[in-house]
């Protein structure tokens, strides 16, 4: 039986546009991939486990769209499909950075009143899968079918799939690096999506006019997507906070700067607490800040140390040091320069503040070349602050032996570490015990103080045998009443650590593994006030 099909259209006889098609789908998933990482990021961090989830996401969506794509295409070799298709997933990806943070929300939502245990990973995958695996899908159709309508004969199918694959490969390398380095950075993650949704809906239009096949399809497509134009760029990540002072984004990350009557915050995540606090009254904090103002008492260099802090943020540890101890030498390093920006415009960093945009890791290996060359005040430090890790987007390569080791190098005789543990866990094999472990197999002297009020903890590390004897006596010195009550306090919370065998290395380091099990502790204990909000009030009781 002889099956009839539409005459190929006058654009795709030379074939130059099923390749420009095949360069552009592909240049639109890998956007769409990156584009989804940023879109979930503010919500379930960027850690490997969501990575993971969004990879193969999207794999899935890909394997079935080829699948379908290639029998659709045999079955019935028509490219106005193929490029109705494409105008739905141009639709589809418009609409998802107003759509999508809604749909993130609602399951955010149903889950946590639902779930106890692995709420990121449940969560982040139902999102994906709501979210993206629709307009991907329907993107996997393309290559198998454009690999029907090239294919003449079988003497050139082997030159003319090997084209189609370049073309998708170069579209695709393209759409790795330019949301990344070129269209985030300058226009956020909401108008990247509008831009590659706006070349794929260009393919499917220069297509249908070309055949001259103006549809009702075409027209409410681009109706649609000129709608979402206007209100994916109206709705922020946090779009139910209506005091927000800064919204944004970075090459790094998700930012949010709140301004309130005592205090502002910086943040990087929506859901899971915040990385900065400058207290407006100056003074103590009533914050991990605090208990790590016990680092420069311990050390030798006591209140004429130098100060390095891994993990500058906003500068408030910094400030408060030199607040308490002006005579102290400070330096930052922060990965990210759109913080240490907003910390200069809102969290009253002084402009003479030293902070070196680079890698915590990075910076220490190159410490020897940063001194010489004038970027850092001193070759080796009296205190280093480790204060790098954020909910579970724990940097492996600074949480492993060889990372503690090298900052032992790096302070003086008599130094002294403290790093910043922000999720409290009392497990035997839980997150803290596997860095405490690590750190006191590269340090004698291992203490640690829990912050009040917090989930932080606080630990100090040295292989000065002293340090908590110089410690009392530097307390004993201090003149402010406030430090003084404050340190005393945390001296009197110190518990010496006895170390286990857990040791992270740079080979073996599951630190997003076991933050997740700290996760799911945290939401585990709030369930049942959270169900009780869900029953009472809804999902504005849980916004609220």
């Amino acid at each position: 039986m002889e099956t009839t099909t539409k005459p190929k259209a006058a654009i795709l006889h030379k074939k130059w546009y099923l390749y420009l098609t095949e360069f552009f789908s592909g240049m639109s998933v890998m956007a769409v991939e990156l584009g989804a990482s940023r879109l979930l990021a503010p919500y379930f961090s960027s850690s490997q486990i969501v990575w993971t989830i969004i990879i193969g996401t999207i794999m899935i969506a890909m394997a079935l769209g080829n699948y379908f794509g290639g029998k659709s295409a045999d079955k019935d070799p028509d490219p106005d499909k193929l490029y109705k298709r494409i105008l739905i997933s141009a639709v589809w990806i418009a609409a998802i950075p107003f759509i999508g943070k809604l749909v993130i929300l609602g399951v955010s939502a149903l889950l946590i009143v639902t779930v106890s245990t692995n709420f990121l990973i449940w969560a982040a995958f139902l999102a994906c899968m709501i979210i993206f695996v629709y307009p991907l899908f329907l993107l996997g159709t393309v290559t198998p079918s454009l690999v029907k309508y090239t294919t003449d004969s079988l003497e050139d199918n082997g030159k003319t799939v090997g084209t189609l694959g370049a073309f998708n490969t170069i579209g695709s390398i393209i759409g790795t690096f330019a949301p990344t380095f070129i269209t985030i950075p300058a226009v956020g993650t909401a108008v990247t999506f509008l831009i590659f949704s706006g070349v794929l809906l260009l393919l499917g239009i220069v297509y249908f006019i070309s055949c001259k096949r103006c549809t009702v399809r075409v027209i409410v497509c681009t109706v649609l997507f000129i709608a979402f134009c206007i209100t994916s760029t109206t709705i922020g990540f946090a779009f139910w906070e209506k005091k927000l002072t800064f919204e944004g984004e970075s090459v790094y990350n998700y930012l949010q700067v709140k301004d309130e009557s005592d205090r502002t915050v910086l943040s990087t995540n929506v859901l899971f607490g915040v990385q900065s606090v400058y207290m407006k009254e100056g003074g103590l904090s009533g914050l991990y800040y605090d208990t790590a103002l016990a680092a420069p008492m311990m050390s030798e260099g006591g209140d004429k140390s130098s100060l390095l802090v891994l993990g500058m943020g906003t500068g408030t540890y910094a400030k408060q040091c030199s607040s308490y101890f002006p005579d102290m030498v400070i330096d930052g390093v922060e990965i990210d320069d759109r913080i240490t920006d907003l910390a200069h415009e809102y969290f009253d960093m002084s402009e003479d503040m030293n902070v070196v945009t680079y890698d915590g890791r990075a910076f220490l290996n190159s410490l020897k070349g940063a001194y010489k060359s004038g970027i850092a005040h001193a070759e080796k430090y009296d205190v280093i602050m480790v204060d790098a890790y954020q909910d579970i987007t724990i940097p492996f390569q600074m949480s492993s032996k060889e990372f503690f080791t090298l900052v032992r190098d790096s302070l003086n005789p008599g130094g002294v570490m403290v790093v910043n543990m922000n999720m409290r866990s009392d497990a035997e094999d839980g997150i803290n015990a596997y860095l405490a472990d690590t750190i006191s197999s590269v340090f004698s002297e291992v203490y640690t103080s829990d912050v009040t009020g917090s989930t932080n903890r606080e630990l100090f590390a040295s292989n000065d045998p002293k340090m908590l004897e110089r410690l009392n006596k530097n307390i004993a010195a201090i003149s402010d009443p406030d430090l003084f009550s404050c340190l005393d306090s945390v001296s009197a919370s110190l518990k010496h650590y006895e170390a286990g065998d857990l040791v992270l290395t740079d080979d073996k380091a599951p630190v997003e593994v076991l933050g997740m099990r700290v996760i799911d502790g945290m939401i585990s204990s709030e369930l049942g006030y959270y169900k009780e909000r869900f029953e009472k009030d809804g999902i504005k009781g849980l916004l609220e």
